[in-house]
């Protein structure tokens, strides 16, 4: 199914990038969660308004990528949240919650968009998660979850 992304997507594409995918991964993932359109020729005068829309949004040079890295980087999170007796969270921490709690400890506004939990954080302790601020330049922020 070819399918227009309206967000970036690992391993898939950037916003405005038209891809041919399953027909399941679009139907059931990309299509419900607004990540992705599906192709159309009136579709293809989207495109350009989603790629201009990017531009603004995006980190234009690897150097400035570069220098939100080093803050980002350099920033100690913190990540109160409730939990139980064991040290098991209710629920878990998302990349929203981390988006908050970065902006919170004095670091860069970060899109929750970009911001890449390898397994989802279920537990107390250091946390270590990846944020993609430009196609070549991804920062690793450390987080600490603590008990609320």
């Amino acid at each position: 199914m070819k399918i227009i992304l309206t967000h970036e997507v690992s391993g898939l594409g950037a916003a405005g990038d038209v891809v041919d995918v399953k027909d399941g991964y679009a139907r059931n993932y990309l299509i419900p969660r607004k990540f992705a359109i599906r192709w159309t020729k009136g579709g293809e005068k989207d495109v350009e308004q989603i790629r201009r829309a990017r531009k603004i949004h995006e980190i234009q040079t690897i150097e400035q990528a570069n220098a939100v890295k080093a803050q980002l980087e350099g920033v100690k999170v913190r990540l109160a949240v409730r939990s139980g007796d064991a040290g098991r969270l209710f629920g878990s921490v998302t990349p929203a919650d981390v988006a908050s709690a970065i902006k919170a400890a004095g670091g860069p506004e970060v899109d929750k968009r970009r911001i890449e939990l390898g397994a989802p954080i279920k537990t107390l302790g250091a946390h270590e998660t990846s944020v993609r601020l430009h196609p070549e330049v991804a920062a690793k922020v450390n987080i600490e979850v603590i008990a609320a």
